[in-house]
Formats: C-alpha cells, structure tokens, sequence
C-alpha cells in the first residue's frame, strides 16, 4: 500500500496509507469529525466517550475510555490509521501504539491548531475539500462574531478537588471567543487544569464562574454551594462539549457562546 509522511501536531513523523480504511479514533471530537467528513464506514474503532454521533455509539466497536484503553482491542481490529490526542490520551499508550501502528495526534490549544487538525485529518483520509469547506466555514463565522466583554472568569471542570480550566488550554481560546477573560493566572506548571481551594475562588472573587457539564456533571444543585461561597460571582451552568470539543463541533459552538 503506497504510504505518504504526516508529521502530527507533536512533531512525530508518521507513515500514512494513501487511503487508509481501517481506523480507529481515540478521541470524541475527533471521531465527530470522521462523520462530519463521511467516514461512516471506515471508521472501525471510537471510545466509550465517542458519543456523537449516536448510532456510531451503538454499532462501532469501543476500545475502552480515552486514558485506559483496550490495546488488544485495537490491535484485533488492525487499523491502518489510529487518531489520538496528547491530552485526551496518555502518553504511554500513544507511545505503545506507535510502536504497532500509524498513529496521529493531535494537540490542540488554539484555534489555528484546530482548523489545522482539521485540514491535517482531512487530507489524510482523502476529504480534503470536505476539510476546506468546514475551516472556511469555521473561520467566517468566527470572523462575524461581535463580542461583547463579559468580564473574568473561572471556568470548572471538577468539584472534588475543585479544578479550572487554565490558559493553557483550547477551553481558555472559547472562553476569549465568548468574551471571557480566564481570571487562571499564566503558570509555569505543566498542570493545564490546576486544583483550587475555596479560599482560592473567595479570593479571585470572578465576575463569572461557569460549571461546565463535564468531564465532572455538575447540574442545578451545585449553582447554590458557589454562589454562597462567591456571592458576587454570576454562576451559571455550560455545556463543556462547547467549549472543549473541537473539529466540527466548533461551528454548533460559536452559535453556542452568542447565546450564553
């Protein structure tokens, strides 16, 4: 099978089949993206969070969740492409898998790196014009959004410890898209999602603070327990698959922030 170089969004080189029919994603908004190009058949392997969208859920074969995965799932599936991401996987799978497959990863944390995978992906699986048309649309409508400031903010993604999204992150690129300022200090940490204190909220005292749906599924109940901590903080409830899957999603998306 005639091969081309790919170097992924790591810097890894990787030996691409020209039309690769097997392949297995890794990664949620990924796995969108293979559908929002056509892939339906192609695609032979997604995770258990793969859940959009619904019907790949239920006749795809899942290879485990994105940081423990099923490698001899994988591995009986025989995929000539596996999609992953350095932060939604770990580094110890991406690497045994490398040592068996084609394997690209993404990393993502603005949105030229999106529109990039997006392009990257596209071409590799022979939808370039498809790929095209998707970051044209992306980038027009992120070029006619008026935004308005909306002040600092804290955006959560855990409760026990509680953790934020930091500016390291693709949630902190949509949270400057919707007008938010990510009140998360610059950190020399490795820690995209640090943990917090109350003490810590108290004293950042945000003029927003947004508990998204996931990966921790906060609901009405816990609005209450932060306003009392940070009165003077408007908290509201977000749906984190706006603001942290990228690919396709990213048109819903924009929509999205226009009307939180």
């Amino acid at each position: 099978m005639p091969l081309f170089k790919a170097i992924d969004q790591t810097g890894y080189t990787v030996n691409i089949p020209d039309y690769p029919e097997r392949i297995i994603s890794l990664v949620p908004s990924q796995s969108e993206l293979l559908f929002h190009l056509g892939l339906e058949e192609r695609v032979i392997g997604i995770t258990r969070f793969c859940v959009h969208p619904e019907h790949w859920r239920r006749n795809k074969t899942r290879v485990g969740g994105t940081k423990k995965l099923h490698l001899d799932k994988i591995a009986a599936l025989e995929p000539d492409l596996v999609l992953a991401n350095k932060e939604e996987n770990t580094k110890e799978e991406i690497e045994f898998l490398r040592t068996k497959f084609n394997v690209w990863t993404s990393d993502i944390l603005t949105m030229d790196d999106n529109l990039e995978m997006i392009t990257q992906v596209s071409k590799m699986v022979g939808e370039s014009s498809k790929g095209q048309l998707l970051c044209d649309s992306i980038s027009s409508k992120i070029n006619q959004l008026k935004i308005n400031p909306r002040g600092s903010a804290l955006y959560v993604i855990w409760k026990n410890p509680i953790m934020a999204a930091g500016r390291d992150t693709y949630i902190n690129t949509m949270l400057e898209l919707s007008g938010y300022i990510n009140i998360m200090p610059n950190s020399d940490s490795h820690l995209r999602y640090p943990e917090l204190l109350e003490e810590d909220l108290i004293k950042m005292n945000p003029d927003n603070i947004l508990l998204s749906s996931e990966p921790f599924p906060f609901s009405e109940k816990h609005l209450d327990e932060f306003r009392k901590l940070v009165p003077n903080s408007r908290v509201k409830l977000v749906d984190g698959e706006m603001f942290s899957w990228y690919g396709s999603r990213t048109l819903e998306a924009i929509n999205y922030m226009l009307q939180i």
